[in-house]
């Protein structure tokens, strides 16, 4: 018997028929994750003020046990800030991991 391929059916146009898609544009991921636009501010903050306290450590070039010794943290602790676990940290902490390592934290508001 000689089998010949039969073409499927298009999944994609059959799928949208079913289940229709929506799109929704956010301003920024932290946005998109967040229920309110406060927790998307407190997210957004606590973020850039990570990236910043990670990119001082690697400045100065100094390993995970070193930084959480500057910092005034655990290692465990200083793993989480560098791989970005924004959730593990609140605004205050990380204000005074900054400041441990000698940074003082500027805020700043501006019209949204």
């Amino acid at each position: 018997m000689n089998r010949r391929a039969v073409p499927k059916a298009n999944t994609a146009a059959r799928s949208a028929e079913v289940y229709p898609m929506s799109t929704t544009t956010y301003a920024s991921v932290w946005d998109a994750i967040a229920d309110t636009p406060e927790q998307a501010a407190n997210l957004r903050t606590r973020a850039e003020l990570m990236q910043k306290i990670a990119a001082i450590v690697q400045a100065n070039g100094w390993t995970q046990t070193q930084a959480a010794t500057h910092c005034g943290i655990t290692q465990p602790r200083m793993n989480d800030l560098l791989r970005g676990r924004v959730s593990r940290f609140s605004l205050d902490a990380l204000v005074n991991i900054a400041t441990a390592i000698g940074r003082r934290v500027h805020v700043e508001l501006t019209l949204a």
